[in-house]
């Protein structure tokens, strides 16, 4: 193969529609920061061009070329080549060159090597046995950072706010907190939460998006019973699942006047000293008041 050392402008490669290859949004990040501070590309990508076209194709090294892009390098050097690669060795070169800290997305990894027809050029590809068998089992369309388009939102709240948006934000926080578990909204979820904030803006009148968020978080909190539907069927008068229910969405608020509490702190207390109701279940008093209030049988 003949190659050539290239100085040139990173703008004027075109960058692969399918790579196998990516990084997470922290390594890209620190890749862009480093190139920023070096001023240069120190490790060099391959570039394939095509000799019908002329189009120079970046068959590995497509994050190195899009962060120095990014970084603001008006010059990087890479490795070339003119001659005329078939598609299984393009394939093969790129997924064996591809070296650079990173990650493979196993399903895009899988959906380029079985387009290499040629065993020499599956075996020029370097994917070793372990990654071939995982290959074979992978029946399921690939769900990773490399698949999603995403950008990191900071809001910032002023001192007097912040409490509200951490009480409210705080049980999504435990959730995120899990490594056991996965949240995914749809990306139509996105689009009403963006309007949510549109919304808010235009009418307080505010240009602020951390104001406009504790609007959309107030506006919630006030309108909390109307959760109800999710527990409860209004036609029926039953449960709609055997989960908590938020006593939010029973009495229509999350607190009561200290005078009132004091009275149901001492029946309640009365009701776990008789038996009634145990200890750890306190709520089961208010069924039994309502039971009897509706003359239904405890």
């Amino acid at each position: 193969m003949n190659i050539d050392v290239v100085h040139g402008d990173p703008r004027t490669l075109t960058l692969l529609e399918l790579n196998a290859r990516y990084m997470r949004h922290e390594q890209y990040q620190q890749l862009v920061a480093n190139l920023r501070r070096d001023r240069a590309l120190t490790s060099t990508p391959f570039v394939w061009v095509n000799p019908d076209t002329g189009q120079s194709i970046v068959l590995s090294g497509n994050h190195r070329v899009k962060a120095a892009i990014e970084a603001g390098l008006e010059e990087i050097i890479w490795l070339q080549s003119s001659d005329p690669l078939p598609e299984g060795q393009r394939l093969a070169l790129q997924l064996s060159h591809n070296a650079i800290v990173g990650e493979d997305d196993l399903a895009i990894l899988k959906t380029l090597y079985e387009r290499i027809d040629e065993l020499d050029w599956r075996e020029y590809a370097g994917i070793d046995d372990a990654t071939l068998e995982l290959l074979a089992d992978l029946d399921t369309p690939s769900f990773s950072e490399a698949n999603l388009s995403f950008q990191t939102l900071a809001i910032v709240f002023l001192p007097e706010d912040l409490k509200a948006a951490q009480d409210v934000l705080k049980d999504a926080l435990a959730i995120a907190a899990s490594h056991d578990a996965v949240w995914v909204a749809q990306l139509r979820q996105y689009d009403d939460a963006m309007r949510a904030l549109d919304l808010a803006s235009k009418s307080f009148d505010v240009t602020n998006v951390a104001t406009a968020f504790g609007v959309v978080l107030q506006v919630f909190t006030d309108h909390a019973a109307d959760l109800k539907q999710g527990w409860y069927d209004d036609t029926t008068g039953t449960h709609r699942h055997h989960g908590m229910a938020p006593l939010a969405t029973v009495f229509h608020t999350d607190a009561m006047p200290a005078k009132s509490a004091a009275v149901v702190e001492r029946a309640l207390a009365k009701a776990v000293a008789a038996g009634d109701v145990p200890a750890e279940h306190r709520h089961q008093a208010l069924e039994l008041w309502a039971r009897s209030y509706l003359g239904e049988p405890a």
